[in-house]
């Protein structure tokens, strides 16, 4: 032994093993795997059945309005079958909870070793089975978070951007968190690579920003908003504003001249620095090559203008529908490619909108929006009485301003008891 330490590098640090935490180890892994196992089939088996008709409702949405796998004619047969073996699927993601529930319950022991605590180890046997009841809900579009316990298995673990109830505070600390790469082309570029949970916090912070001017130029209602939050009628706004927000993201791409796509002033998306995950590399290629044809196309600034109004306004499905819309330019092979364009863009956010998290986090935006329209009405609203009353001689106590936070409550109160949180 004493020759194998003589014979480690300098540079490399040995790692001591303290038999004196096996035992507590082996103690805490006993007690979870017994423990967790069953909990974890528990909730598993108690959700199985939101996930069989919730699978099955999304499908039949799907055939019935010729969208997502049914798009297609020839992927009927195949969608179909999906529908029939559904609940195969169910049951497949059942014995898988139960088979990596085991696995699961075997990291209490490596918390127990690392965090050297007994009590942080039985803290991770019942946090595990709120994390995974949190997981299936926002899976499953359920309510938010999970009504069992979650104690703190680490003892200097920072809380997560999604443990952070405040939407100011999560888009701050995710803008925060965008890596910046080096812009010198003399020298050897830093290469950082972007999580998924960045680009998932941009999208939704353009959508923010967007939809501000879309509302703001009378694109959509606050009554289409209203029926977002109370009917959950969100199928207009979820693809339409999502798509708005990446188009806009392609034309200045285009103008920049850059390799990737520019998500804000100085943060370039590309493909060497973009998220590993398959999902985002199925995902951001399409988009690459779209941007390439919008910079082939060379697209004017009036033509621009009428592209963003015409995501909002149309559905794009037909070449007669830019029929008398404006349009600059009367050529019919380039308005028939910038309509594939179109067409794929919504595609792909239809594609997204099936995430975990996405319809959550929407409403949660669609909120914002809706409560910030509504006070900024109610401002201009008592601007014109105050204005008014000055010169009629009524008092402004009389005109009755608070209506409008009134109706703002009641609203995103309803929309509240539906399942989701402000």
């Amino acid at each position: 032994m004493d020759e194998l330490c003589e014979k480690v590098p300098p540079e490399e640090k040995p790692m001591d093993v303290k038999l004196a935490k096996l035992p507590s180890c082996l103690l805490v892994i006993l007690i979870a795997v017994p423990v967790d196992v069953l909990l974890i089939t528990a909730v598993a088996l108690w959700k199985s059945p939101y996930m069989l008709f919730r699978g099955w409702k999304r499908l039949l949405e799907d055939l019935i309005g010729r969208e997502g796998p049914f798009l297609e004619t020839v992927c009927v047969p195949f969608a179909g079958l999906a529908i029939i073996l559904w609940p195969l699927a169910v049951l497949g993601a059942v014995i898988g909870a139960i088979i990596s529930s085991f696995f699961l319950a075997l990291y209490s022991g490596v918390i127990v070793y690392q965090e050297d605590s007994l009590m942080k180890g039985l803290g991770y046997i019942l946090a595990l089975v709120s994390l995974f009841d949190e997981y299936v809900n926002d899976f499953l579009y359920l309510r938010e978070g999970s009504c069992l316990p979650r104690p703190r298995y680490r003892k200097n673990a920072n809380p997560k951007p999604g443990e952070d109830n405040s939407l100011k505070t999560r888009r701050e600390n995710s803008l925060n968190a965008q890596l910046i790469s080096q812009k010198s082309r003399t020298l050897k570029w830093e290469i950082q690579q972007y999580k998924a949970v960045q680009v998932w916090d941009w999208l939704f912070k353009a959508c923010e920003v967007n939809g501000r001017i879309i509302l703001r130029d009378g694109l959509i209602s606050i009554q289409e908003i209203e029926e977002c939050l109370l009917k959950g009628n969100c199928k207009k706004l979820s693809i339409k504003l999502p798509t708005w927000s990446v188009l806009h993201c392609l034309l200045v791409s285009a103008k920049s001249d850059s390799s990737g796509l520019v998500i804000s002033d100085d943060v370039e998306l590309a493909r060497n620095n973009g998220p590993r995950e398959k999902v985002f590399e199925w995902l951001i290629e399409p988009l690459l090559i779209m941007k390439e044809q919008i910079k082939n196309l060379k697209v004017e600034e009036n033509e621009e203008t009428c592209l963003k109004r015409l995501v909002i306004e149309c559905e794009n499905k037909r070449p007669e529908e830019w029929d008398g819309t404006g349009f600059p330019s009367n050529d019919n092979v380039r308005r028939a490619q910038l309509q594939a364009i179109i067409r794929r863009l919504q595609g792909i956010v239809a594609s997204m909108s099936r995430f975990p998290t996405f319809r959550r986090r929407f409403r949660n935006m669609m909120k914002v929006l809706y409560v910030e329209a509504i006070q900024a009405g109610a401002s201009a609203s008592h601007i014109g009485v105050a204005l008014k009353s000055k010169y009629t001689g009524k008092s402004l106590i009389e005109s009755g301003n608070g209506e409008g936070t009134n109706e703002t409550d009641e609203v995103v109160n309803e929309a509240s008891d539906n399942g989701d949180v402000v």
